[in-house]
């Protein structure tokens, strides 16, 4: 019995057309999953499917809006029309403003929000929707370290993120036994979102030498870890928050005399 086996299941993944969103779309792909890879960029979608079916795998490309819960509810739909049925939700859309706490405008406030918890909460009750009558089901929820820890002039981020990790453990209670929640909480990850900020030297030099690791992640260091939680393998795991993070919750070193 492989228990990482992913054939016959259909997984939608938001935020797919790029960076951590790729990453783990391509990994369930590899491991035999169908894949919706659903996001606002037409092109970046189109290269993701285009990269998972050019190695064998089966994918389709869905234009989401997480601010618009028409479009949010049609993801589910074009999953279930496409692919006949929908297995895994990978909930991984979302944005951030980095402003102080005293500088943050209604409107920073707003998008933030309903892309990150307000989209993600109904996309997850329009999924598990399908799911649950079937008896089976996997949501992977994407955190962030903010999940667990402050990090400045991200408030509203912060608190999207908190909320995702306690909306995490409430759906796996709600959910069971056949639907398993689990969140993903990734480290320092360079993207196409990130790649401003770890390409300052003096960003860099901090983030490394503050994991235990030594590097910045990639979004493929986050595909393992994805494919265990929507596969077979970790079925009487749930409610829990993992974070990828080359060690930063762990602690760090210190200069010792």
């Amino acid at each position: 019995m492989n228990l990482f086996n992913l054939e016959g299941k259909v997984a939608l993944v938001t935020g797919g057309g790029r960076g951590i969103g790729r990453g783990i779309a391509e990994g369930l792909a590899s491991h035999g999953a169908r894949v919706v890879v659903a996001a606002r960029t037409r092109s970046e979608l189109d290269e993701t499917a285009k990269a998972i079916e050019d190695v064998g795998g089966e994918a389709s490309a869905y234009e989401l809006d997480m601010m618009d819960l028409g479009s949010v509810q049609g993801a589910v739909d074009a999953a279930v029309d496409t692919f006949g049925q929908l297995d895994i939700l990978v909930n991984n859309a979302g944005m951030n403003v980095r402003e102080p706490f005293d500088e943050v405008t209604e409107e920073h406030y707003d998008q933030i929000t309903n892309v990150n918890q307000k989209g993600l909460f109904f996309l997850t009750q329009y999924a598990t929707r399908h799911m649950r009558p079937r008896g089976v089901g996997k949501v992977i929820n994407i955190g962030s370290l903010t999940t667990g820890v402050g990090l400045q002039s991200i408030s509203v981020y912060t608190g999207t993120k908190g909320a995702v990790g306690q909306l995490t453990k409430v759906w796996a209670v709600e959910l069971a036994p056949e639907i398993q929640v689990n969140a993903i909480c990734p480290g320092f990850i360079r993207t196409p979102l990130t790649e401003k900020l770890w390409s300052n030297e003096s960003m860099h030099a901090w983030g490394v030498n503050r994991l235990p690791h030594g590097r910045i992640g990639a979004p493929e260091d986050l595909a393992g870890t994805a494919c265990f939680l929507a596969s077979p393998g970790s079925d009487y795991v749930t409610g829990q928050v993992i974070y990828v993070d080359g060690g930063y919750m762990a602690g760090e070193r210190w200069p010792l005399p």
